[in-house]
């Protein structure tokens, strides 16, 4: 099936993101295991994990459109603290939200529903699990303060 090339530009252009915020994941991952704070390390290992699946599944959706993916991350940004960490991981999300929201709007005037219905579901694990979780640790952060925090991720 031939997808439109204005989505499936956009749908490149997803991708980046998902391999961006994978790379940024791996790379925070590893520091908190460096750092000795396992249940942040175990987390964004899992997140990790979780944005390559969306990056295979952009991949799935561009060749069946008859595209060619382009497997070429966005810029990351690697915190030197677990705040920035963070905050950093935040930033990756939000964007990540607002580049699906107008792929989503994309889609419905291109009339390609079954893209948008995918890009829904994208949308959903991104607010619900991704940056949901992130914005509690922030809150933690800011309730117990960084020292109690950090201690409790050991």
């Amino acid at each position: 099936m031939q997808g439109k090339q204005i989505v499936l530009d956009c749908l490149n252009k997803l991708l980046a993101g998902e391999l961006a915020a994978r790379d940024q994941y791996m790379a925070h991952a590893r520091m908190y295991e460096d750092m000795g704070y396992d249940k942040l390390y175990q987390h964004t290992q899992h997140e990790m994990q979780e944005e390559t699946d969306h990056a295979h599944q952009f991949i799935r959706r561009i060749l069946m459109l008859n595209g060619q993916p382009i497997v070429v991350p966005a810029s990351i940004n690697v915190g030197t603290d677990v705040p920035s960490m963070l905050k950093n991981d935040l930033a990756t999300e939000l964007s990540v939200r607002q580049n699906l929201k107008d792929a989503i709007k994309l889609c419905e005037a291109e009339q390609d529903y079954v893209t948008r219905l995918f890009l829904v579901e994208q949308l959903k694990d991104t607010e619900e699990d991704h940056a949901h979780w992130l914005e509690q640790q922030l809150h933690q952060i800011e309730v117990m303060g960084l020292a109690n925090y950090l201690q409790s991720q050991l």
